[in-house]
């Protein structure tokens, strides 16, 4: 069996993984279709279980996205909340210090002072705002799947945000969007057999935005992974 000892793909997909980010600023200025439909055919290719490709995207720009976001601000405002998929029951031990950290980052970075529970829910409400992106992509399973469906799109939605990122186009995924997974079938028109994952929030990152101005960390090899030989 030979090996493959160029280095140069593993470096392309080592530069951008170090590249993206979460953006929470963006841009106002719209990514041109030719630039989402490449990104799309990249992402197409994801692997899943038995091919199944359970996947539906809905993208939303410019009017849509504007009477939308007022529809599903206005349900989060409200403390709304209808998901198709539980929440994580608890965050504990290293999750939870890896949650307060990325937290803790984003309030710092906006100034907002530790504990100020309003500032946390007004930055929160931004999800809803898309913070600020002109495209938000809602990604859908199919209800029998059951939770191999989402776990392919979970692999859809990093594929989705490399090859964004290739383009130079920022993202950040949002499971706070499937917290009304009620109102955004409504809105879209999806039939009942469609669960919906996340939400992708993507354009052009504004690189002055504080939000923008920090990265998280990443837990080192041996504390993810185990050898057994």
């Amino acid at each position: 069996m030979s090996t493959k000892t160029d280095s140069h793909d593993i470096e392309v997909v080592e530069k951008l993984l170090a590249a993206r980010f979460s953006c929470r600023a963006f841009k106002s200025n719209p990514v041109p279709r030719i630039a989402i439909e490449r990104v799309l055919g990249a992402a197409q290719k994801t692997a899943s279980w038995c091919n199944s490709q359970p996947w539906q995207v809905t993208i939303l720009g410019g009017d849509a996205l504007r009477k939308f976001s007022e529809v599903i601000y206005k349900a989060a405002s409200e403390g709304h909340h209808v998901s198709d998929f539980p929440f994580p029951r608890e965050y504990k031990g290293v999750y939870l210090d890896r949650r307060r950290e990325s937290g803790f980052q984003l309030y710092n970075a906006l100034g907002i002072p530790r504990g100020d529970k309003p500032g946390y829910q007004k930055q929160m409400l931004e999800n809803f705002r898309f913070f600020g992106a002109p495209h938000v992509a809602i990604i859908t399973t199919d209800e029998a799947l059951g939770v191999y469906g989402a776990v392919d799109c979970g692999g859809y939605v990093s594929s989705f945000m490399i090859a964004a990122q290739a383009l130079g186009i920022a993202t950040v995924p949002q499971a706070a969007l499937a917290g009304h997974s009620d109102v955004i079938r409504a809105q879209l028109g999806l039939g009942d057999d469609r669960r919906v994952v996340c939400g992708i929030s993507f354009g052009y990152a504004d690189e002055t935005h504080p939000a923008n101005s920090y990265r998280t960390s990443r837990a080192s090899i041996p504390e993810a992974a185990t050898f057994i030989e």
